[in-house]
């Protein structure tokens, strides 16, 4: 049960969420999906989310983070490992399993598909191993990280793997994420900001204050929205793609709780959940714009 709290199975839908981008882009585009290929894609990219989270509560652990931050429902960790101590080298060596398991699977594609994958792939997986002890230490690679992992990264290869080379289009949706996760994990560290500083971690909360970050979140916000009305007006994305402006019914109450409430965890907790769903949902907006024109278009 101590594995599986630590593997923090709650946030996994991210992955697939974010997944659909590249799929979308590939059935939009009327490519004929591996099906064997795409279950391995999902399972390298699973076993990669697995890998971050279970390193990071192993971190977290041996810091003394666990034993100082007040948990939540999105923030805190698992507070698995306090409670079973005895686990906590079983963590990390699963964590690193999971790790190699998705480099495996990347290896594997880099010898069916071509070495063209080879910079993202080995960039995610660099991401994964350093960012629980070296990347919560720098405040922009901390603030931009998570984006990178499940925007440009995961999705660009992705697609890599699908279709067998890149794309301008893609690269730029994927840009999309960068902007809404990287939003996800900032918001994440309101709750933590002080624990988080005493155990020598350095993120943008920290380093200019909830305030600003509050400010940081709604640009971030509004630059998404931008520039996915700007890929449609570009025509990098069909018109169907405005379905993620749908979240705007989310965005929109999220960035006044955030720009009112950044120093009141308690009266900040509906933004972090609405937070949630307006992450998990855009990607998916958009996912179903794509294939919603190639369905009225063929």
């Amino acid at each position: 049960m101590t594995l599986f709290k630590t593997a923090r199975p709650a946030f996994l839908l991210l992955t697939p969420c974010c997944l659909s981008i590249a799929v979308a882009f590939a059935i939009y585009e009327g490519v004929v999906i591996d099906r064997i290929n795409l279950a391995l894609i999902f399972l390298g990219a699973l076993a990669a989310h697995i890998s971050v989270n279970m390193l990071n509560e192993y971190h977290d652990y041996k810091t003394g983070l666990d034993f100082q931050t007040q948990r939540t429902a999105f923030s805190g960790g698992s507070g698995a490992l306090p409670s079973a101590p005895e686990m906590a080298e079983s963590v990390l060596f699963y964590g690193l399993l999971c790790l190699v398991f998705a480099a495996l699977i990347g290896l594997y594609f880099l010898w069916k598909i071509g070495w063209g994958l080879l910079p993202v792939g080995l960039s995610g997986l660099l991401l994964v191993y350093f960012y629980s002890s070296q990347v919560v230490r720098r405040p922009l690679l901390c603030l931009l990280a998570p984006g990178l992992g499940f925007g440009p990264f995961m999705i660009l290869g992705t697609y890599y793997i699908l279709i067998g080379h890149y794309s301008f289009s893609v690269l730029m949706t994927s840009l999309i994420m960068l902007l809404v996760v990287s939003n996800l994990l900032l918001l994440n560290q309101f709750p933590d900001l002080e624990p988080d500083r005493a155990v020598g971690r350095l993120h943008v909360p920290i380093l200019v204050g909830r305030k600003n970050a509050a400010r940081v979140y709604v640009l971030f916000l509004v630059m998404a929205y931008v520039l996915l009305v700007l890929l449609v007006y570009l025509k990098l994305l069909p018109i169907y793609s405005v379905l993620g402006l749908f979240t705007l019914l989310l965005g929109v109450p999220t960035a006044f709780i955030v720009l009112r409430f950044y120093d009141d965890i308690a009266s900040l907790m509906p933004a972090l959940a609405l937070n949630v769903a307006f992450t998990l949902s855009f990607p998916v907006l958009i996912s179903m714009g794509l294939v919603w024109q190639r369905l009225l278009t063929f």
